[in-house]
This record gives structure tokens, C-alpha cells and sequence, in this order.
């Protein structure tokens, strides 16, 4: 706020005309620079899309079933780094059980997802069926499609598929394959898959394609990789565990490919299959797959892709998987997303 002008009788004409001058300046100045403000978290971002329009959507599922979708060419990039944008406005509640299960994908609106429960059941959700959102909204709750019991949350949530195999992956290690004409559109509402006494709830799941490894990777950050055809149809150990760790998320990869991994730091590592050396049965335990005490995602990407990456408080960041460098061995990362108060809970990639 400007200071009230001072009181110049008496002071000589010459000093009286040079204060006259500098106001005169000033209010030239004012018309003429826009005031500053303070940055806006947007203010990184780029003035026009990154892409043209496009039916591909990205889906945010909260774990209580919360659900948007927003064309995916609303999301503009940012470099890695960046502190993203408002996505899923989600109540203060709602917020907090997102980082004990959060879902983020890419999926045409012609479409569906598969959602899976932590009792082990399946729900088909067509994409189109949610109805299209800003960046940030509210969003709309998915329990009349897909109704939890009462001490029941979603666990996984994956794109449907016309082929390959599902694969489950349970907090303790345990493995199971699911063919994916069980989850066509004529599936049962909340089909069970399993029984989640033996085994445990699902931690992660991945489509797989038959001919595939499975890279199973842990909260400490090991993980542990083998042929998925050594599953046996009752399932299997993929995975031995220390008790103080847990399965949180699974890949179908081949030594062709590169994995995305992700800190709940916000710190992310862009790693080459091939540096992964497989084990020759499941049931072992993990080596050390990234530098971290918190591992919340894996995810398979390509060279073209962008990743999207969704925080606790509904944050997304959007930007390409060449900002970060390959590496063959085990990294610590770089930073992905600045957080504030936050944490990264998931990410999905898209072409």
C-alpha cells in the first residue's frame, strides 16, 4: 500500500517539481507493468494442449469409490519435476484412505475397467458410464454399478481386455492367473475369483499375455521376476516376504522392456527390464529393484509414452518418460513430482 503524501509547504519549487515527476512516473508505471502476484501452481503450465482432442480418458478412482473421467488431452504436459494440477476433488475423508488404495489409468470411453475388491470379487465398469469431467471435479460414486459390502474397498483397477490373462498378486506374495473371458461383458456383478482366506486380499494386479515374466515389486523396494507360465492354476508363492514388507504392485514385461517405478516421495527410476535377472521359479526371495523405503508403483512404458501421476490429494502431473534417463541397475531416482504435505500414491503411462 503506497504512503499518503507528505505535507511540501515550504520545500524549494525544484524538489517540489521532482516530487510531482516521480508521481507522475509511478502512475505511468502502474498503467503500464501488470501488477505482480504471487505464482500460481498452474503457472508452469502450457498455454495450449499437448495434444489434439482424443477419446482416451484418464480415469482417478478413489478407494471408496469415487470415480472421474476427463479427456485425456485436458491434461497438459509439464516437466518432470513440476507440482501438477487439482484433478479429483475428493472429501477430506475420502483423502486419507487414498493412500492405502488410489487408481489411475488411461481408457477409451468406449471401454471398460475391471475393479477389484480387497474380498476378492470383480466388477465390469464401462468408462462411457461415468460421465465426463473438468480436470477437477468432484466426480461420482461407482456403488450402484458396483456395490461393497460394508468392510469392503477397491484394490486394483486395470483396463479390460479382450485376451491374455489377468494376473493377481495378493500383499503377501501369493499369485493367480485369471483368463480374460471370465471378465467379458457378460460377467456377474462381483464374481468371486477367489478366496481371500487363502492367500490374502489383492495388493495389485496386471494383464499379462501368456508368454510374458511377471516382475513382482514390494513396498521396500525389491521384487522378484520369473515366467508366468510356472503359475499353476490354484496360484502359487510368487514372492517371500520379510514381515515388515508387502506386495504393492506387478508388471508383464520381457527384457525388451522398460518399467516405470515410483516413490511415494515422488521420486521415480525409468528402468531396463534386461538389468533385472529373472529367477527360474516364483516363490523366492526379492532383490533389490529401486532405492526406496516406500514403493507404491510399477508400471511397463515405452519410449513415446507420458506419464501421469496421481498424489494423495488428488494432484496430477503429466509429463514424458524421456525427462528421465534409463538406467540397467538399481537407482535411487529422480524427482518426479514436488510435494507439498503429499505423497505419490499411483501412476499409469499412455501413448
Amino acid at each position: 500500500m503506497p504512503l499518503p503524501r507528505p505535507d511540501l509547504t515550504g520545500l524549494p519549487a525544484d524538489v517540489i517539481a521532482y516530487v510531482v515527476m516521480l508521481e507522475e512516473e509511478l502512475e505511468r508505471l502502474a498503467v503500464t507493468i501488470p501488477q505482480r502476484r504471487a505464482p500460481r501452481e498452474t503457472d508452469d503450465l502450457p498455454a495450449f494442449p499437448s495434444e489434439p482432442p482424443t477419446t482416451l480418458n484418464v480415469v482417478t478412482i478413489s478407494a471408496g469409490g469415487l470415480a472421474k473421467r476427463t479427456p485425456r488431452h485436458l491434461y497438459p504436459r509439464q516437466r518432470r519435476g513440476g507440482i501438477g494440477v487439482f484433478d479429483l476433488d475428493a472429501p477430506e475423508s475420502e483423502r486419507l484412505s487414498l493412500s492405502s488404495a488410489a487408481f489411475l489409468t488411461v481408457a477409451d470411453e468406449s471401454d471398460s475397467l475391471l475393479l477389484l475388491t480387497s474380498k476378492g470379487r470383480a466388477f465390469r465398469l464401462p468408462v462411457a458410464s461415468l460421465e465426463e469431467s473438468p480436470v477437477r471435479s468432484r466426480g461420482q460414486t461407482i456403488t450402484a454399478t458396483a456395490p461393497l459390502l460394508a468392510d469392503e474397498r477397491f484394490a486394483c483397477a486395470l483396463p479390460a481386455r479382450s485376451s491374455g490373462y489377468v494376473t493377481v498378486v495378493s500383499e503377501r506374495g501369493q499369485v493367480r492367473r485369471f483368463g480374460s473371458h471370465l471378465f467379458g461383458e457378460g460377467m456377474r456383478p462381483g464374481t468371486v475369483l477367489y478366496d481371500i482366506n487363502y492367500g490374502g486380499p489383492p495388493a495389485a494386479a496386471c494383464w499379462t499375455t501368456g508368454e510374458q515374466d511377471l516382475l513382482i515389486a514390494t513396498r521396500m523396494g525389491n521384487a522378484i521376476r520369473f515366467a508366468e507360465r510356472q503359475i499353476p492354476v490354484r496360484g502359487c508363492l510368487g514372492i517371500r516376504l520379510d514381515r515388515a514388507d508387502i506386495v504393492t504392485a506387478a508388471a508383464g514385461v520381457t527384457d525388451a522392456d522398460q518399467v516405470f517405478l515410483l516413490g511415494s516421495d515422488g521420486r521415480g527410476a525409468l528402468r531396463q527390464v534386461s538389468g533385472f535377472r529373472a529367477n527360474k521359479e516364483p516363490g523366492a526371495g526379492g532383490k533389490q529393484l529401486m532405492k526406496t523405503d516406500d514403493l507404491v508403483a510399477v508400471f511397463t512404458v515405452g519410449e513415446q509414452d507420458d506419464v501421469f501421476i496421481i498424489s494423495q490429494l488428488g494432484k496430477i502431473i503429466r509429463f514424458q518418460t524421456v525427462e528421465v534417463p534409463v538406467k540397467e541397475g538399481v537407482v535411487q531416482g529422480v524427482n518426479c513430482m514436488e510435494l507439498r504435505s503429499d505423497r505419490t500414491v499411483a501412476l499409469t503411462a499412455s501413448h
